[in-house]
């Protein structure tokens, strides 16, 4: 954890956190945390993971994961940080990995990938070990001290409520619905990070969902799903035959009145695309990019006969 923290300062961590995403989690494989050392100190570290058909998010089998990894500052430019992501590469090609992304992990991710601005040395080390950008998401964060409801959203979710929609805060009974639609219909791993986001706080009304007339899951948002932050949201999503009625923008506005009036004075999430639906509404509703990350991926096909 101090090497964490000292080594990434913007990404600090808790025993109680690593405990719970690495040593806990379903695929944990002790032969993936790999540990450089002198006689008396942690130099640095590097954690990979793949499948292991344990968890009960789905991990695409040919896959591998580099989810977490740092070398303590005073003991860079000696080439620990290379040889620990190459016997990262070989842990994983060796169990089956094709091929290996950095990070977005869908059981546990740390970050969505690698913030170059914040650690421009990994993103050297990275891309010398072969790793190559394939998308860019962002970090968004929007105050929420002196939010109140927009009146046209109001005045929208009265029309759609006039057409039999509601959108509400979750109860108990609501919950496996919202797992059951996010999992088959939105994300593979939003089911679960519901699941355990609720059974962990106790907090179905965390979840602001929206049902339509016939009284399907039509889309909903969660916050404090992670580390029980209430000023974290997501993740949220429509339902794609419900999309264009502004739906998302009811229920993104909903959370966030709720969320200020449990004590969030931010409300923040770590990736989008800014191309996308969801990225232009973050945008349009007072949400600023505060960070970029690299997902980043190389090919683990030995390429020996």
């Amino acid at each position: 954890m101090a090497l964490i923290n000292k080594g990434m300062p913007k990404d600090v961590v808790s025993p109680a956190w690593f405990a719970e995403w690495v040593l806990f989690e379903s695929n944990f494989d002790p032969d993936g945390l790999i540990v450089a050392e002198d006689t008396t100190t942690i130099l640095g570290f590097v954690y990979a993971v793949r499948h292991r058909g344990l968890s009960g998010v789905p991990v695409d089998p040919e896959g591998g994961w580099i989810t977490l990894g740092v070398v303590d500052p005073a003991a860079r430019r000696r080439g620990i940080g290379t040889e620990l992501v190459e016997r990262a590469k070989v842990f994983l090609r060796e169990r089956g990995s094709r091929w290996a992304v950095y990070s977005g992990y869908p059981p546990a991710y740390f970050l969505p990938g690698l913030d170059a601005d914040a650690y421009p040395d990994g993103l050297r080390l990275l891309r010398r070990a072969g790793f190559e950008t394939t998308s860019r998401p962002v970090a968004m964060s929007r105050p929420l001290d002196t939010y109140r409801l927009p009146e046209v959203v109001a005045s929208r979710r009265a029309a759609r409520h006039a057409e039999g929609y509601v959108v509400r805060p979750a109860t108990d009974d609501d919950i496996p619905d919202v797992i059951s639609v996010a999992a088959t219909q939105l994300a593979p791993d939003w089911g679960e990070i519901i699941r355990q986001a609720v059974v962990r706080s106790g907090r179905a009304d965390r979840v602001v969902l929206a049902r339509s007339p016939e009284g399907a899951v039509a889309g909903f948002a969660i916050y404090g799903a992670f580390r029980a932050d209430v000023s974290r949201f997501g993740p949220f999503g429509v339902v794609g035959r419900y999309r264009g009625l502004g739906l998302g923008t009811i229920i993104l506005h909903v959370t966030l009145e709720r969320m200020r009036e449990h004590g969030a004075e931010h409300a923040w999430f770590l990736w989008t695309g800014t191309q996308t639906p969801a990225g232009q509404l973050y945008l349009t509703s007072g949400f600023t990019i505060t960070r970029t990350f690299h997902v980043m991926r190389a090919d683990l096909t030995d390429p020996t006969p």
